[in-house]
């Protein structure tokens, strides 16, 4: 039997994956069989953890938050403060909230100050 000569399709699809795989340590970076295994573990990570990362950042706003509101008892609780916020219809949303409080503490007073001024008003007729 004539000897067959194989194509260069093959060489390509392992190069492209070897590429993908090349900041990858040891076997995992050499051997075909093992980078691809490692290629669906990684983009198996990358999708679970762009999810993960959402419910992180939102932890990370609320914590923050939390902690400037309590800091100077601007406020005494988170959720009191983000309902109030949305009961006076002030738009703002964690992660804009988050930075007011890290970058401009004085900010974040002048909107608790807002809310209050807000909820105040709002009782004084019905007393």
């Amino acid at each position: 039997m004539t000897r067959v000569r194989r194509g260069y399709i093959a060489r390509r699809r392992r190069t492209k994956i070897r590429l993908f795989a090349s900041s990858f340590r040891g076997a995992h970076s050499r051997l075909t069989r093992t980078i691809a295994q490692q290629k669906i573990r990684a983009l198996v990570s990358a999708h679970r953890d762009r999810d993960r990362q959402k419910r992180d950042f939102r932890r990370l706003w609320i914590t923050r938050i939390n902690a400037a509101i309590r800091d100077k008892e601007v406020y005494y609780s988170y959720s009191k403060f983000l309902h109030d916020l949305s009961k006076s219809r002030l738009l703002l949303n964690r992660k804009i909230l988050a930075q007011i409080a890290i970058l401009n503490r004085n900010c974040l007073y002048m909107i608790s100050n807002e809310i209050i001024k807000k909820e105040d008003l709002k009782e004084s007729p019905l007393k």
